[in-house]
């Protein structure tokens, strides 16, 4: 990675400093390298000259401008300014720019990676969408969220196991078994009172017809379990399926009724017993939760016996510590936002490393249809489902012929803001065809240089031997410049476990490449040589392989054409 390469050059630079007595002696910290928010300062800029004062007992821009005396000249560096109070801005060679096209060119689909993970072993939840209806958009954000994250373990060096966790106990599946029973003894002219606050929706009438069409009336006397039984078998396809159009595959389906079948849950609460940190009152169990910085304790046992969410979730995480893994990543919906610290705090209270742990909790969706709210309920259902948002998305160029498949604008739009952010879907926004659309705007750039390529080769313009050092155009450098930002794009939003970095950088990228084109003519005619040429259709590849490493990165297809 540059920044890291310019560290080790700013690190030696001191060194040489210290030798030649610019420089008391003292051990030099670790080197920070960041871009500057003004371009106009550098490509790079270092405020390390401040952190030495004290220790060196120097003015910082007496100690920047020793540093920058002694940075070593190895074509990487084209200039290294100091500037008040003590920052040192390093501007990149052109030659070394223009050098780059070709490193990205022989990185190919791993340009961008990083070994951060060093092979570590990482666990990212995601979804775990209780199996009570359909998935509908308000739960895709965490599913995008998730699956994005995931890819960008991966592309840091971490080996990646995707896990839903399959909320198949508790209250609200015996009141789906009950809505399932009503509806199969309604259809089957048997008077059923249907539960209150049962799930409404086709998919529960679907569920009963599925039943009858296996059991016929055997079931009419049966209690709501066998119905549970079944719905839940049916939702957990539902589910699978439609994840699979958005690109999303699980390596793990974990269900919580097996947390009580092995045991887990009780012997969770026992140790927490055990410790201390559980304790009886009017007649439900309480998780000392104060004691980690809580307002008050917490229930994990009601005192009708059944556990609240915490109890079963703490169990969980204990499962998922004792598998071993070296990073665990949580994504929840706003709506765990107040329990999830208690399932930490529980961790801790059994003595062990909570720090594994990190959570992303994302907003509420509001989902937006000619410029109004669409209200969303799963047990009044309604709502839109994800299925049916996929096939309104989904586009066929009547005159080509190409289609785009629905999870790529569903992906782009729902990347495109911070998970702490409130998110406006517009359903209008994400079904057009033009540059207002964000995804279409980035995946036409991709599909335009993939038009560019086979016109080269249709009229016999090979390029292997371009010379890139040819590339000194204003808009060739910006556009270079900006393709070497993805490795530290993918790093940052691994570092904050933040995707949504991705999408604006997709943008950003495809941009300077619209620019670049409308530019500087890339295939040979009167206003370009053919040497020039072949070192843009270089140039032009090199794009491709960025645009293509980002968008697989977001879980999205690179389009030849459109």
């Amino acid at each position: 990675m540059l920044k890291n390469e310019l560290a080790a050059l700013i690190t030696s630079a001191i060194h040489s400093a210290q030798s030649a007595g610019a420089l008391p002696a003292f051990d030099a910290p670790h080197v920070d390298v960041e871009r500057p928010r003004d371009a106009a300062h550098g490509d790079y800029a270092t405020s390390i000259a401040m952190k030495l004062a004290k220790e060196a007992r120097m003015a910082p821009l007496k100690i920047a401008q020793a540093i920058a005396a002694h940075l070593p000249t190895n074509g990487m560096i084209g200039a290294a300014e100091v500037a008040p109070p003590g920052f040192i801005n390093i501007r990149l060679s052109d030659a070394f720019l223009a050098q780059q096209v070709d490193e990205i060119l022989r990185a190919g689909q791993t340009f961008g990676n990083n070994d951060t993970g060093d092979g570590k072993r990482a666990m990212v939840e995601f979804v775990s969408a209780n199996p009570t209806g359909p998935l509908h958009i308000g739960r895709t954000w965490g599913a995008v969220l998730g699956d994005a994250l995931a890819r960008l373990l991966e592309a840091s060096g971490y080996r990646v196991s995707r896990e839903y966790y399959f909320n198949n106990a508790g209250a609200q599946m015996r009141m789906l078994g009950e809505s399932v029973r009503a509806r199969y003894l309604e259809l089957r002219d048997v008077p059923a009172t249907f539960p209150e606050g049962g799930y409404q929706g086709e998919y529960i009438y679907e569920i009963a017809r599925a039943i009858i069409g296996e059991v016929g009336n055997k079931w009419i006397e049966e209690d709501w379990q066998p119905f549970k039984a079944h719905a839940e078998a049916h939702m957990f396809e539902n589910i699978r399926r439609t994840l699979e159009r958005m690109g999303i595959q699980f390596d793990t389906w974990f269900n919580e009724n097996s947390l009580y079948e092995d045991g887990s849950i009780e012997r969770t609460l026992r140790a927490l017993r055990e410790r201390g940190y559980a304790y009886d009152n009017d007649g439900a169990v309480w998780f000392k939760a104060m004691e980690f910085g809580a307002d008050k304790d917490r229930v994990l046992v009601k005192s009708s016996g059944e556990p609240t969410y915490r109890l079963p979730d703490i169990a969980y995480h204990v499962n998922k510590l004792s598998r071993g893994f070296d990073l665990i990543v949580n994504v929840f919906g706003a709506d765990h936002a107040a329990e999830y610290p208690d399932v930490i705090s529980g961790v801790r209270a059994l003595g062990l490393d909570a720090d594994r742990i990190r959570v992303v909790i994302h907003q509420f969706i509001n989902l937006l249809r000619g410029g109004k709210q669409v209200r969303m309920s799963t047990r009044r259902a309604n709502y839109v489902t994800l299925d049916d948002l996929l096939d309104e998305v989904t586009y066929t160029h009547p005159d080509s012929g190409v289609t785009i498949a629905g999870k790529d604008p569903v992906r782009f739009m729902l990347l495109t803001r911070s998970a702490d952010s409130a998110m406006n879907f517009d359903l209008d926004l994400v079904t057009k065809q033009s540059s207002e659309n964000p995804v279409y705007y980035v995946q036409y750039a991709h599909a335009r240089i993939a038009s560019i390529l086979r016109e080269a080769k249709e009229r016999g313009q090979y390029h292997e031997d371009g010379d890139t050092l040819l590339l000194t155009h204003p808009a060739e450098q910006t556009l270079i410049r900006k393709m070497l930002e993805l490795p530290e794009q993918v790093e940052v939003a691994v570092s904050q476990l933040a995707p949504h970095l991705l999408a604006h950088y997709a943008q950003s990228i495809a941009s300077e490449f619209h620019s670049f084109y409308r530019q500087c003519r890339v295939l040979p005619g009167e206003t370009v040589d053919a040497e020039t040429s072949k070192a843009r259709l270089k140039l032009v590849r090199a794009a491709k392989v960025v645009l293509a490493r980002t968008l697989e990165s977001m879980g999205m297809d690179a389009p030849e054409q459109m």
